[in-house]
């Protein structure tokens, strides 16, 4: 049955330019983000449990962290950290802001967003449009300049520019990572977009040791100068890989002592048109990629599983397949604004009825594990 949302979406929002929308939706969610009485009334009625720290019901203990619930946003959508305290207002327990690059760049022309409506999915070509790394670490200064923003989780998509050289990446990722480390709950390195590139070419082994090493000393250098924790890093792979080069990211992992893997990124095994599938067609895969992983790395690493969650039983697929964390992006731009407050308040549900609702729990039955 469509919800008053569906109907506004196939009212207002079907026949806009998809990058246009996305505009409009984000800039009302960024300023009723920066309206105090505004969000937090709005929080307290969608999001009571993003104030509850790790007693509330469904809170995930992971990567040193403790995260409100186990259900955040995907990079993508807010690309320089302008709308963080907006998207946890509306109920994500997490908020991963980029993909960031060292120097500002335009991305790819337009038209470079799409919908696949007969799918309920998103096809993209933007190529890493933002503001650079120093506009989103200013903006992230400023959210950790309150307590309330300190509470927030969040996590930093990073990427090298489109006119750096393959060669010259780990310089880019190592940049990224020093001007961003020490606002960050995690650092994700992302090397399996497909709209930059030659990008995915560095998820090679030989080629993403030394950028993940290099991000790993710039980060652990930044944080040891701002006085600030250590900052886990991960690393994002695409799930057109095949099974045996997910095996060697898995075991890159664990030889540089790495604290988990985002997966996974958007899809070009498609017919549809230049650019990444996201959404509900990237459901299998993801859960494949995800349950290899979890049985390649053990219990230690932590897994942020991502790719076509809708549904709550979809966020549940991805717990049951060994992820601590789950994420979606497109799934808000079908369901609306009240689609996180209420995967997240499902996975809540489960927790407490599997009696694990005191900040150990991951939702579904899955095993909480911590990571770094």
């Amino acid at each position: 049955m469509p919800t008053p949302y569906h109907l506004f979406f196939d009212a207002f929002f079907r026949g806009m330019d998809p990058e246009r929308a996305h505009g409009l939706a984000f800039r009302a969610i960024e300023l009723a983000g920066r309206t105090p009485v505004l969000r937090d009334v709005v929080q307290g009625a969608l999001a009571p449990y993003l104030g509850r720290g790790a007693g509330g019901p469904g809170s995930v203990e992971v990567l040193g962290r403790t995260f409100p619930a186990p259900f955040g946003l995907a990079g993508g959508f807010d690309k320089d950290a302008r709308a963080v305290r907006g998207l946890t207002m509306l109920g994500f327990g997490f908020v991963e802001i980029g993909t960031v690059t060292p120097r500002p760049q335009p991305g790819n022309e337009a038209p470079r967003m799409f919908r696949e409506l007969g799918l309920r999915a998103l096809r993209n070509r933007m190529g890493f449009n933002n503001a650079g790394a120093a506009a989103a670490a200013a903006r992230l200064r400023e959210l950790r300049g309150t307590a309330a923003g300190r509470a927030v989780r969040v996590g930093v998509n990073i990427g090298k520019n489109k006119t750096t050289p393959a060669v010259d990446a780990a310089a880019d990722y190592a940049a990224c990572a020093r001007e961003l480390a020490p606002y960050a709950d995690y650092l994700v390195v992302n090397v399996s977009s497909p709209n930059t590139p030659g990008l995915r070419d560095l998820q090679t082994t030989a080629e993403l040791r030394p950028i993940l090493s290099a991000a790993r000393e710039a980060a652990d250098a930044a944080t040891a100068q701002a006085g600030v924790p250590r900052v886990p890093l991960l690393v994002k792979i695409a799930p057109d890989l095949a099974d045996e080069d997910v095996d060697a990211v898995a075991d890159l992992v664990l030889e540089l002592g790495l604290d988990g893997v985002a997966a996974v990124n958007t899809t070009i095994r498609h017919e549809l048109g230049p650019g990444g599938l996201s959404g509900p067609p990237l459901l299998g895969r993801g859960l494949e990629v995800v349950t290899r992983l979890r049985a390649r790395l053990g219990t230690g690493p932590a897994i942020i599983g991502s790719g076509g969650v809708t549904t709550v039983d979809d966020a549940r697929a991805y717990l049951r397949a060994g992820a601590n964390l789950v994420q979606a992006y497109t799934g808000f731009i079908y369901e609306g604004p009240l689609w996180p407050s209420r995967l997240n308040r499902a996975l809540a549900a489960d927790a407490r009825l599997a009696g694990t609702g005191d900040g150990t729990g991951a939702g579904a039955g899955a095993p909480a594990r911590a990571a770094g």
